[in-house]
């Protein structure tokens, strides 16, 4: 669901910014208050398992479509929303300025519209509500699959008024979101399966690692089959062989977004014109190392996987670097 520059005007990209800066103000507050700085390496292992799980798209049968995990669900689940909010603007910001995956310009509509429906509508609501009588495979089954759809459909409805708000004539507001909420719902059911899948793998390796999990009593506090150092080593290994080889599995219909821009507008590329879209395009020429995951010389698997590892590294890396420099998670003294 990575949003195109031309499909955002520069006032409303401005607006969508200050919306996800604010969110992300309020995040980096809280996780500062937090004390839990074993949660810095579970935020850098879950990003470069999210950024490798984002490479993999898989087709919408019947369709022509295809979808991947947004993972803001998936990140809260274990970091909670605030510290998994952050993490996933880590993912998006690498993904922007390293790949040229979605727009510079649309970036703060990206972060809107992928990770904060993901993380406090799917993560602070209905995560919380449905582990509110206790914590189970069951239940993190039910909260996966209810909260990767709703928050979806509400990230998919964001592109749509977006796009109304930036008078694209070429996406009339009705014709648009008959094509995108369909195609998101499905998307939608694809993700919360996966995600469902990796939590309870969580919930059985090393449950304490999922957001809430302490304050549960319903079934003891278990440890789990798993050490935190074994656990993290089989999210890292799943990460690397994912976007490493799995990546290369992807599939080539387009994604959501782009299939229904398409089909509402006959062309999924849309043209922008302005001095703020020359100048978002010549940022990310200059950052992007390897645009569309490949080298820039030409498409290959080699590209593709190298950028797989590359970005989850990058993920990990920037996520230790904030953590150090904006110190969360801090222990108090004594």
């Amino acid at each position: 669901m990575h949003m195109a520059d031309a499909l955002i005007a520069p006032a409303a990209a401005g607006a969508m910014y200050a919306c996800s800066g604010a969110a992300m103000c309020y995040c980096v507050k809280r996780v500062r208050e937090s004390q839990a700085p074993e949660k810095i390496p579970v935020m850098g292992v879950m990003g470069a398992f999210v950024f490798a799980a984002q490479m993999i798209n898989f087709t919408i049968p019947g369709t022509g479509s295809s979808g991947h995990l947004c993972g803001g669900m998936l990140l809260s689940a274990v970091l909670g929303p605030e510290a998994g909010f952050l993490t996933m603007i880590g993912v998006l910001l690498i993904q922007c300025l390293l790949f040229a995956d979605g727009g510079l310009l649309a970036l703060g509509a990206n972060v809107w519209n992928m990770a904060f429906y993901g993380c406090f509508i799917g993560g602070m609501v209905i995560w919380r509500v449905c582990m509110k009588r206790g914590m189970s495979r069951r239940r993190i089954i039910a909260a996966s699959i209810g909260g990767c759809m709703i928050s979806l459909q509400l990230g998919a409805f964001s592109v749509v008024l977006e796009t109304l708000a930036s008078g694209i004539t070429k996406l009339p507001f009705g014709i648009f979101l008959a094509a995108m909420q369909p195609i998101h719902l499905a998307i939608g059911l694809v993700e919360g399966l996966i995600t469902a899948a990796v939590l309870v793998f969580l919930y059985e390796a090393r449950p304490s690692l999922l957001w809430g999990y302490e304050e549960q009593k319903s079934d003891g506090n278990r440890a789990g089959k798993l050490s935190l150092g074994q656990t993290l080593a089989v999210l890292a290994g799943a990460a690397l062989v994912t976007g490493g080889l799995l990546s290369l599995a992807a599939s080539a219909y387009p994604d959501g977004l782009e299939w229904s821009v398409e089909r509402t507008a006959g062309t999924s590329e849309l043209a922008a014109s302005g001095e703020a879209y020359e100048i978002a395009a010549k940022v990310q020429d200059m950052t992007a190392v390897l645009p569309d995951y490949g080298f820039r010389e030409g498409g290959s698997a080699a590209g593709t996987s190298f950028s797989g590892i590359l970005g989850g590294i990058a993920v990990v890396s920037l996520c230790a670097v904030c953590c150090y420099l904006l110190r969360f998670f801090r222990k108090k003294a004594g």
